[in-house]
């Protein structure tokens, strides 16, 4: 287990090897074919930055060496923000006093056709919170039965499950597993997450083995930039990553970076702001890192930055989200777990995306691929 793993690397001496990198720590990477995690840290260090546009050039010339001239549309559904965690940093956590909403299955299927009117979206992720008494998985099955009637490549974000529930799912319906680690940082995970399911370290780092061992066909993953120094915590990433590919070297695996934002209304406050030059840094490193590694950008970023980031290394993009239970049509004006940055609609995304040179794709999984 991946667990195990970490407890092998220590976070002070990995943060102190990333700020210790020297230009010709750099360059030895930029010059490598296939990447090691010692050259990741080298890209992703303060040592990289005059080798930016260096970086874009590669990043680009492998981007389109494995995934070409497409970038793959996805739309989240959030069908619960019931939730039993205390996450200090999410506006679903068990203590606030907010309107809770479970979908029922009638109201599933009419997010789902009000999707299918936002655009040819074949790839959808489907997202719960964390509350397996009212929404487990059973709830997650039959909301994947429903979406195999409207939808080919079917993801879902939920609470960490066991092995033998991630196959019943997979055998359900569900191409792919996303899941957020939040921070690697074993000492400090508590701080964040102080009660629930979600406080246990171990069950949730180590259930992305437990995917690769139902046989999930994608895994996707991220660390939340904002709660601790994002370098240390995107290496141990990178040594996820890795670990991942050698252990389940079927699953295609996918990640994402997604920034906290300063909070306006005195809510939880970043510790650490990563900078749209520090992510484009951060995007051209595990691109040249994993030529094969899927990266995704949400709505969190903004229109401009997506844009931009398209055409040198993302290759997959979300468009005219909502997240908030039942947010497309039952329940439009709930509370969201996080604000929206890109508000476009589907076809001015779309349009954004041809105009740096790449193509939409909507479908790229079908069951005859299984």
């Amino acid at each position: 287990m991946f667990s195990d793993e970490l407890l092998k690397i220590s976070w002070e001496e990995t943060t102190d090897k990333i700020y210790g990198s020297t230009e010709a720590d750099v360059l030895r990477a930029l010059a490598k074919k296939r990447c090691d995690v010692d050259d990741f840290m080298a890209l992703i260090s303060p040592a990289a930055e005059p080798y930016l546009e260096t970086m874009a050039r590669l990043s680009q010339k492998y981007t389109m060496e494995r995934f070409g001239k497409t970038i793959q549309m996805f739309i989240p559904l959030y069908t619960t923000n019931s939730c039993t965690n205390s996450c200090v940093y999410c506006g679903f956590h068990v203590q606030n006093p907010m309107k809770r909403t479970i979908l029922t299955m009638e109201e599933v299927e009419n997010e789902y056709k009000a999707i299918k009117k936002l655009g040819p979206f074949e790839y959808i992720l489907l997202v719960t919170g964390e509350h397996p008494a009212k929404a487990g998985v059973d709830y997650i099955a039959e909301t994947v039965r429903i979406a195999r009637k409207y939808f080919s490549n079917i993801k879902i974000e939920v609470m960490p499950l066991s092995t033998e529930d991630y196959t019943r799912l997979a055998h359900d319906g569900v191409n792919g597993v996303i899941c957020f680690q939040e921070t690697y940082h074993r000492e400090r995970y508590k701080d964040y997450h102080p009660k629930g399911m979600k406080s246990n370290f171990e069950w949730r780092v180590n259930g992305f083995d437990r995917m690769g061992m139902a046989g999930m066909h994608s895994i996707g993953m991220g660390v939340l930039v904002g709660l601790e120094e994002w370098r240390t915590d995107m290496t141990m990433m990178a040594r996820h990553v890795r670990y991942l590919e050698q252990h389940y070297w079927r699953t295609k695996l996918s990640v994402n970076f997604p920034r906290m934002r300063v909070a306006e209304n005195g809510g939880f406050q970043p510790n650490v702001l990563m900078s749209d030059k520090e992510l484009a840094q951060l995007t051209f490193a595990f691109r040249i890192f994993d030529h094969d590694v899927d990266i995704s950008y949400s709505t969190r970023e903004p229109a401009e930055i997506r844009d931009h980031m398209c055409a040198l290394g993302v290759t997959t993009m979300s468009a005219e989200s909502r997240t908030e239970p039942g947010g497309y049509y039952s329940y439009p004006q709930a509370l969201e777990q996080f604000h929206v940055s890109d508000g476009r609609k589907t076809a001015d995304v779309c349009a954004g995306i041809r105009a740096a040179g790449r193509e939409p794709v909507w479908k790229d999984w079908d069951d005859v691929m299984n």
